[in-house]
């Protein structure tokens, strides 16, 4: 196996799909034609997992879990998951999954390997899936609105408006995420006080964060959600009160296949080891108790949770430049955060300049003088890239895996490919698939292969361009993932 840092790539959830029914009656044998058929397991275990490079994990866009600030892509669960990839020295992928029901599903059906939600462990649940040592312990909470006039009124005032005794929620509608383990908890909490909770699920697409938002704005009055996720999203809406609890403190894990222990047992190994260390505190830390972090970004126009859609000051400036190159914007919106992360005025150690970090002498050939200039420094960076693009036309035909070399080339020079391509070439590889010559391109940093007699420009450091490519294809995957565009994506 090829051991490379982690990465994320990130796929799109199309399907959406609605739950699985459960009956029973009397007759077993009016229960057999009614009972949904067993749901199929797919036999993949972590050295299935390790052969292909890459560990798929369920997400869904949230504020905790995973969302992209700034340009960054970031999240508790994302940065665990990134930690764990590279423990077993795999890529990490991600598929956006919003719907709970169908990320156990796909779970199941091998479309990912973990089901990384902020899950709550329950009996039910235990059925389908098996859980991993807890993250957490948090107990459910309500989410109720304070009084328009809040912040006139004392406290006592406040209090005298808000449900405290969960027996007052008798009657009283409650909109919860579908398939989620609120609806459970609340049915039970219906028992238990001796009255019904008219439970609403929302549309099975719809996320806890974006159900607590419609409290804050007025659409409903009522949700629940973890402790955990109720505090940071009260951050963002200050007119929101979750100190009612509804439960019990409950476990917080992660999900994997029933039939992978293997990679059940090093799941929880890696975990009881980073709840050792400080690294997994500071880590929940970040994103559960800084509260001004947390205000900071969802003030932001360029958060993707809740945010105006935007990547970056510059997105009108690349989507112009992309344009020009036949790119989704997003790809090069991509390239332009691994370089500079949208900084127009950093400067590499070799003098490297701007957003896309073009050297003064590259800029003067093209005719531009002050790379600082967002505008003047898109401009001379796309008319490199198609200079690159029209060089590889010839040798590369898949436009697609032409972008994988124009961006190597970028990093690196053509040169280097050239001579990886070369190699491959002759040692019987495929000259045109970039996962051929990225092994030969990294082949490059050893003297066998840099000596050789096709080989033009010797040395190189491959680990660079190779990892600079698939960072720059992960960033851009989150991207199409989390900021939807009208354009064409190139895969």
């Amino acid at each position: 196996m090829k051991f490379r840092k982690a990465s994320v790539y990130v796929l799109i959830s199309c399907a959406l799909l609605g739950g699985l029914a459960c009956t029973s009656t009397s007759s077993s044998k009016q229960a057999l034609l009614e009972e949904e058929p067993p749901e199929k397991v797919v036999d993949l275990d972590l050295p299935k997992i390790i052969e292909r490079g890459y560990l798929m994990a369920i997400m869904d866009n949230s504020s905790t879990g995973l969302f992209i600030y700034r340009g960054k892509t970031m999240g508790y669960e994302y940065e665990l998951l990134q930690a764990f990839a590279e423990s077993i020295g795999v890529e990490l992928r991600i598929n956006i999954t919003p719907g709970l029901e169908e990320g156990f599903q796909k779970l199941n059906a091998g479309e990912g390997d973990i089901l990384a939600y902020n899950l709550t462990v329950t009996k039910e649940r235990k059925k389908r899936i098996a859980f991993t040592h807890y993250h957490n312990l948090v107990k459910m909470v309500l989410i109720q609105r304070k009084p328009s006039n809040w912040r006139e009124m004392k406290l006592h005032e406040i209090e005298n408006t808000l449900i405290r005794n969960p027996v007052d929620l008798i009657g009283k509608e409650i909109l919860v995420r579908s398939h989620s383990s609120y609806v459970s908890r609340l049915q039970n909490l219906s028992d238990e006080i001796g009255g019904d909770i008219l439970i609403i699920q929302d549309d099975p697409e719809v996320e806890t964060e974006t159900i607590i938002r419609k409290v804050a704005e007025g659409d409903i009055d009522y949700t629940v959600a973890e402790e955990d996720i109720a505090l940071v999203n009260a951050t963002y809406h200050p007119n929101l009160d979750v100190k009612t609890a509804v439960s019990f403190p409950t476990q917080i894990a992660w999900g994997v296949r029933k039939n992978a222990p293997d990679l059940l047992d090093t799941l929880d190994s890696w975990i009881l080891r980073m709840r050792k260390k400080s690294d997994y505190y500071t880590i929940y830390n970040k994103y559960f108790k800084s509260r001004k972090s947390a205000l900071r970004r969802t003030r932001s126009e360029y958060f993707s949770v809740g945010g105006a859609g935007k990547l970056s000051p510059y997105d009108s400036l690349i989507k112009i430049s992309a344009d020009t190159l036949g790119w989704d914007w997003r790809l090069l919106a991509a390239q332009v955060y691994k370089e500079s992360k949208f900084d127009p005025e950093a400067e590499s150690w070799a003098g490297a300049i701007g957003l896309l970090q073009l050297l003064p002498a590259t800029a003067e050939e093209i005719g531009v003088t002050d790379l600082t200039n967002p505008s003047e420094n898109l401009y001379a960076g796309a008319i490199h890239i198609r200079w690159l693009q029209n060089y590889f036309e010839e040798y590369i035909d898949s436009e697609a895996e032409r972008t994988k070399f124009v961006l190597a080339a970028y990093n690196v020079g053509h040169g280097h490919v050239m001579d990886a391509i070369r190699l491959t070439n002759k040692f019987g590889g495929d000259p045109q698939n970039w996962e051929e010559v990225s092994d030969f391109l990294l082949k490059k940093s050893s003297s066998k292969y840099f000596n050789d007699e096709v080989v033009k420009y010797g040395y190189c450091r491959g680990i660079e361009p190779v990892t600079y490519v698939s960072t720059i294809l992960a960033i851009h995957e989150s991207y199409v993932a989390l900021f939807p565009s009208e354009q064409e994506v190139i895969n």
